[in-house]
């Protein structure tokens, strides 16, 4: 991946980084642009169901989210019942590369971040 100037301080209040680290701070966001981005457009019980582990109410507030910062596209078809599915916009297909390599970080050291934890947990 190439270097990005960041154009200022990334610590500033107003550095247009933060909204990446923003949109990736929620726990099923990233999960949900990921498996988006492996399945295509999806409806929300399918997505759901891959996705494992998540209740509606947090994966409709996750597709919320996600639609409000642009990165999924909700596609309403007007039939009876209803069916509504989404997919990823250009700007959350870019997102792609930087959850892969949150990925591999966690591949090589979530053992030492559990291990630290559990220490920290474990002290008197």
């Amino acid at each position: 991946m190439d270097e990005v100037d960041m154009q200022g301080d990334v610590f500033a209040a107003d550095c247009r980084a933060r909204v990446a680290f923003e949109v990736l701070a929620n726990r099923w966001d990233s999960v949900v642009v990921y498996v988006l981005h492996e399945g295509g457009p999806m409806r929300p019980r399918a997505l759901r169901d891959r996705i494992g582990g998540i209740s509606s109410k947090v994966l409709n507030e996750a597709l919320r989210r996600l639609e409000y910062n642009g990165l999924v596209e909700r596609r309403r078809y007007a039939e009876v019942p209803p069916r509504v599915d989404y997919s990823l916009t250009a700007a959350g297909a870019a997102l792609i590369p930087p959850i892969q390599a949150l990925g591999a970080w966690a591949v090589t050291h979530a053992d030492a971040v559990l291990a630290a934890q559990d220490r920290f947990d474990r002290k008197p």
